[in-house]
């Protein structure tokens, strides 16, 4: 590094690291993983990720914990989720061994950037697929590339572990039919930038979408899974089109391990004034409390946070999500792999 990074108040975001790890599919089988320390990729301008977006991501993150260690968080889960956006559009399977070990060379290659115990930042891992077959006609890529690069980051809400406001805008679930994919298949958070941009215009932190069909039913907070706390309960949406969230299915079990009931099932717009906590939850986020969250429609306001301060079940939940992945707690579960 030109000059040592301030890792306490990194923004989420890009910062250029040594190297990225590199894999093509060709002939019908992988290749060797390659390492670079070029930012750029030279893609044919026929490539089907450029035209018919045969192209998908994932999203990790390292630690460095309380021992020094590099702990990389539900490495094989991530592994799982990208095998199966491959499958939702015919583009060839990352086998687990070389999602695993790609993870870890690319870790251990730019360890000087793993940010330090204590400063509440984190080394963000982004593995991409993309078909590079260079074809004009709607069928799937004969080669691959699959490449990790890492970045280290800091929150990714700038106020950190605070309660915000979110918003309801219902002429946007219109654009997000989740049902036929958007959510299911990584890569596909296109579809949502105008919302989460008029929601930054309008001072809210992110937009929490309604099913598209019914617009009845909470279905997920923009980057990221809701979850809210009711009378002693975790509960979550249940629904095949958003995405099947790692930190809250981290979350749900924790929540199970303190004895806390957990029901994933539909969650009626009404509800939410019966709630006492809620957040937006995912790798990025982890759990970003929500003090209020507002219906731009009707004018309605649903106040979680009465006093501003996040809820105590969801603190813990966070609490212990963070312990385990600095290594300050046992990891009774074997969430953490230890990059060595």
């Amino acid at each position: 590094m030109e000059k040592e990074l301030d890792w306490g108040n990194l923004s989420f975001g890009y910062i250029p690291t040594d190297y990225n790890v590199r894999c093509y599919y060709r002939d019908g089988k992988w290749g060797e993983i390659e390492v670079s320390s070029s930012e750029t990729v030279d893609l044919h301008i026929a490539a089907t990720a450029l035209h018919y977006g045969q192209e998908i991501f994932e999203g990790l993150k390292a630690f460095r914990g309380k021992d020094g260690k590099v702990r990389v968080f539900r490495l094989e889960e991530n592994a799982k989720r990208i095998i199966e956006s491959a499958k939702g559009i015919k583009m060839q399977e990352i086998p687990v061994e070389l999602f695993t070990e790609m993870v870890k060379k690319v870790v251990k290659l730019n360890e000087r950037f793993v940010p330090p115990y204590g400063s509440g930042a984190s080394l963000y891992i982004r593995p991409l697929e993309i078909g590079t077959s260079a074809q004009v006609g709607v069928k799937p890529s004969k080669e691959y590339l699959f490449l990790i690069l890492v970045t280290p980051v800091g929150p990714y809400f700038k106020e950190g572990f605070k309660p915000t406001n979110i918003c309801i805008m219902r002429e946007f679930d219109r654009v997000a039919p989740k049902g036929t994919g958007r959510w299911k298949v990584g890569g596909n958070y296109a579809a949502s930038l105008e919302a989460g941009e008029k929601a930054h215009e309008l001072g809210y932190s992110a937009v929490l979408y309604l099913d598209p069909k019914e617009k009845k039913y909470l279905d997920e907070c923009g980057p990221a899974n809701f979850f809210a706390i009711k009378d002693g309960k975790y509960i979550t949406p249940a629904s095949e089109s958003i995405l099947p969230s790692i930190t809250n299915m981290s979350l749900q079990q924790l929540a199970q391990d303190l004895g806390i009931e957990v029901e994933r099932r539909h969650i009626p717009l009404e509800e939410l004034e019966t709630i006492q906590e809620a957040a937006a939850c995912g790798t990025a986020a982890v759990a970003s409390p929500i003090a209020e969250i507002h219906d731009i429609d009707t004018g309605k306001k649903y106040i979680v946070s009465k006093d501003g301060n996040p809820g105590p079940i969801t603190t813990a939940l966070y609490n212990k999500l963070r312990a385990i992945q600095l290594g300050e707690e046992e990891d009774i579960h074997n969430w953490n792999t230890i990059v060595e």
